[in-house]
């Protein structure tokens, strides 16, 4: 006799970027575990694999993960890590007013959205003619510094940055990068202005994230201490 089949629950959420809603499961110990070893090794292909195969499984719905910005799938990783392990996540924090007193706090990965900054804009003015169409890291920067935590380069940041340029416009002309090779991009970028280039990494520094916002009294003074939590790997204590 064949053993039973487990029913999964399914739960919905709404994507950050564009407000469409999806269907999403929890992972199962197959998909944890082969994620689990992929890093133990260090084997980037491998993990690759592993992350894209979670990702796949737990969406229910229809979605091109590699068009995703890296807030969405971010975001979409944390719900499904949290109704497979749990929603709660037990940190400790140093009050600010002592520095010293140490308290507990339970987050509620469910209470935690990406925020977008006020005036973020995807478009970068760097002459009164001259200006670039950004678009935003996506499934392989997701991989390398979201779930690996890995720290690009200097060269690594320019070819980042070099993906993430939708399109180059100087006054009536376009150079998209459906027609524009990335090396192209880079040599574009390595001739900017420092001030020129500051402007691109402003808008990188604002881009929406994950972020949460929490409040806790220290017990020996009563003094309150508020605390933000930005970014991926810092939801998980």
């Amino acid at each position: 006799m064949a053993l039973p089949q487990v029913v999964l629950p399914t739960y919905e959420l709404e994507i950050p970027s564009n407000g469409k809603k999806i269907k999403y499961r929890p992972f199962v110990v197959k998909e944890e575990k082969l994620l689990l070893l992929a890093l133990e090794a260090g084997d980037d292909k491998e993990i690759e694999k592993a992350v894209k195969t979670l990702l796949k499984g737990c969406i229910q719905s229809r979605v091109k993960l590699d068009d995703m910005p890296i807030f969405d799938l971010e975001y979409i990783f944390l719900q499904i890590r949290a109704i497979s392990v749990g929603e709660i996540v037990q940190m400790k924090v140093t009050c600010k007013d002592d520095n010293k007193t140490q308290v507990n706090y339970n987050l509620n990965l469910s209470e935690v959205k990406v925020v977008k900054p006020e005036g973020h804009s995807n478009k970068i003015m760097l002459s009164d003619d001259m200006g670039i169409m950004m678009k935003y890291p996506g499934m392989n920067d997701f991989i390398s510094g979201s779930i690996m935590g890995k720290a690009p380069s200097a060269d690594g940041v320019i070819d980042i940055i070099a993906g993430c340029i939708d399109q180059i416009f100087d006054g009536e002309d376009v150079y998209d990068s459906s027609t524009t090779s990335k090396k192209e991009f880079v040599q574009f970028l390595e001739g900017l202005t420092n001030n020129q280039f500051e402007k691109i990494q402003a808008f990188f520094e604002g881009t929406p994230r994950l972020e949460h916002t929490f409040t806790v009294k220290n017990p020996e003074t009563g003094e309150p201490s508020e605390f933000t939590i930005v970014g991926l790997s810092n939801f998980f204590g």
